[in-house]
């Protein structure tokens, strides 16, 4: 069961691949995850990573698909895996296709999670974290935590301005890529402005069918 899961920021991409998780004991993948171990282990490509990174630069195609491959090798990923946060371009897409041949492995399905561009502006913008304990809530909450009574407060980056421009960023970079594996007949779109086990159950089905 080898997973590439799409879903723009807010999406509720998060959790559904930790539904996943524990429904099918398989790892998820994060690029991010993947340069911070790398570079906290000081291997060669996590040093590569880290030049960049140190500049303020994009890592490169062929370093960040490495680390995935390396990681993708790793034997807790025998019973399938869930990619988030890569492919990110179809060229990345092109070259993870050939790199899982190398190691006997195919994608399954990508599963898109959509949600109306304008529902996830407004959740975005509600959201709200506890600084003591890192619950997440919404502005229905007012300012104290439900969970600990901690204060809640407002990331600078859930501002409206800046969600938009992170989904026109999304948009323009994952919209090749999600008519990339529609050709593949991978693509699967599953709505995910429902509550989370009606969406979840749709994953299952699409998984399982």
């Amino acid at each position: 069961m080898n997973i590439v899961l799409l879903g723009a920021p807010g999406a509720g991409k998060g959790t559904q691949a930790q539904k996943m998780i524990d429904a099918y004991e398989i790892p998820q993948i994060s690029t991010g995850d993947i340069l911070r171990a790398a570079v906290a282990a000081g291997t060669q490509l996590g040093l590569e990573a880290k030049r960049y990174m140190d500049a303020g630069e994009l890592v490169p195609d062929d370093v960040v698909i490495g680390l995935v491959k390396a990681r993708l090798a790793e034997p807790d990923t025998d019973k399938g895996f869930i990619l988030d946060g890569f492919p990110r371009t179809t060229a990345q897409a092109e070259a993870l296709d050939a790199e899982l041949i190398v190691l006997g492995k195919a994608i399954d399905s990508a599963i898109a999670i959509t949600v109306d561009p304008e529902v996830i502006v407004t959740r975005l913008t509600s959201r709200r974290v506890c600084r003591a304990c890192g619950a997440i809530t919404n502005a229905s909450a007012g300012d104290t935590c439900p969970k600990c009574g901690g204060d809640l407060y407002q990331r600078d980056d859930d501002n409206e301005t800046t969600v938009r421009n992170r989904l026109d960023v999304y948009e323009r970079s994952t919209a090749p890529l999600i008519d990339y594996y529609r050709t593949q007949g991978l693509l699967n779109e599953i709505d995910g402005d429902r509550p989370v086990d009606e969406v979840f159950a749709e994953v299952q089905a699409v998984l399982e069918g």
